[in-house]
């Protein structure tokens, strides 16, 4: 994996642990990141051992503070650059990922760390956390899904304030606008983001990577298509092991063991 120091890799009870780990620079993305982060992705997607991903940052300060504006280049060919964006963006990664990623953000969320939260399936954070896409004040524009998933998520009017103002806001605020779904003290969010992918993992396999299918897909189609693709995934669904499981093991009594078949 690229930059091994710069992004950990560890595996523990079926959830894959991903830190982000430039500390000393508020764990910035850096070329190595990019690289990094979607072959971490897809070893965890890969892995029948995991079924839940969390991503966070070390350090107190920060999850992540966007992109390493020392890293900010010209650009020698526009036609290149744009493909790269458009076709290989190291940011579709999150979106090839079958299992839940859960972000659990504290400190500063900013820029690129704002939108590889977005990309995220679930985001937790801590007490004191700040978000912004600053983009504008620096010359630029969020590029790695930033423009695209913040509206899908707080609705087109709160996006453009944030975008446009790059003001930060509050992990309260988060809360309240639905950029986030769970707030939690600082010294208890990591805990918090074990328990719920422990949570996770603890359900049929099988189960959660359809409804995570199911939902994403929800925002790209309309209501009629969405509700036959949900057919067709519970059809699916009903001839697994599984369910089979979980139907003997409410019978009996006890808690089922799931096999992901």
């Amino acid at each position: 994996m690229a930059g091994p120091t710069e992004l950990l890799y560890e595996v523990r009870d079926q959830i894959a642990w991903i830190t982000l780990n430039r500390p000393e620079a508020m764990n910035a993305i850096s070329e190595n990141i990019r690289a990094a982060i979607p072959e971490a992705l897809a070893r965890a997607d890969a892995d029948d051992n995991v079924r839940v991903i969390v991503i966070s940052g070390a350090g107190d300060r920060a999850f992540c503070a966007g992109a390493d504006i020392k890293g900010f280049n010209e650009v020698a060919s526009l036609v290149k650059f744009r493909q790269t964006r458009a076709h290989a963006h190291w940011i579709l990664a999150f979106d090839r990922t079958r299992k839940p990623i859960i972000a659990a953000i504290h400190g500063y969320c900013l820029g690129g760390g704002l939108e590889i939260a977005m990309a995220c399936d679930i985001r937790i954070a801590a007490e004191g956390a700040k978000f912004a896409l600053p983009e504008v004040s620096r010359g630029t524009l969020p590029g790695a899904g930033g423009t695209q998933r913040l509206a899908r998520i707080v609705g087109l009017g709160r996006a453009l304030d944030i975008a446009l103002s790059a003001d930060q806001i509050t992990a309260q605020e988060a809360l309240g606008m639905g950029l986030i779904s769970r707030l939690l003290p600082r010294e208890e969010l990591m805990a918090a983001a074990a328990a719920l992918a422990q949570r996770i993992a603890g359900h049929a396999p099988l189960s959660v990577l359809l409804v995570k299918e199911a939902v994403r897909g929800s925002l790209e189609t309309d209501l009629s298509t969405g509700l036959r693709i949900e057919a067709d995934l519970s059809a699916l669904i009903a001839s697994t092991e599984d369910r089979i499981e979980a139907g003997k093991s409410f019978r009996e009594k006890r808690k089922p063991e799931f096999k992901g078949r």
